[in-house]
């Protein structure tokens, strides 16, 4: 990720790890105000947290609840993650 900031003891990159859990109220309190303050001291993250929640929010809107196998979110995010380092070259 370019720019990446440590703010709050958390960086860019692992608040972006860290959405959905966020949005989904699975952060434990530490972990949730961590990452709100580094939010909220980074412009890149603020913005993107914004977008990244909104589309959440239309999604869930559209499709309501849906029902995946047990291993489906884990398979999901190892995919995203691997394609998100090799996107950001590190990997």
């Amino acid at each position: 990720m370019k720019a990446e900031r440590n703010i709050a003891g958390l960086s860019c990159s692992q608040v972006l790890a860290s959405l959905t859990e966020y949005l989904d109220g699975e952060l434990a309190p530490d972990a949730r105000a961590a990452l709100e303050a580094h939010v909220s001291a980074c412009e890149h993250c603020a913005r993107f947290g914004g977008v990244f929640a909104a589309a959440v929010r239309g999604l869930r809107e559209r499709l309501g609840a849906a029902t995946l196998a047990t291993d489906v979110g884990a398979r999901l995010k190892t995919q995203l993650d691997a394609r998100l380092a090799r996107a950001d070259g590190t990997s």
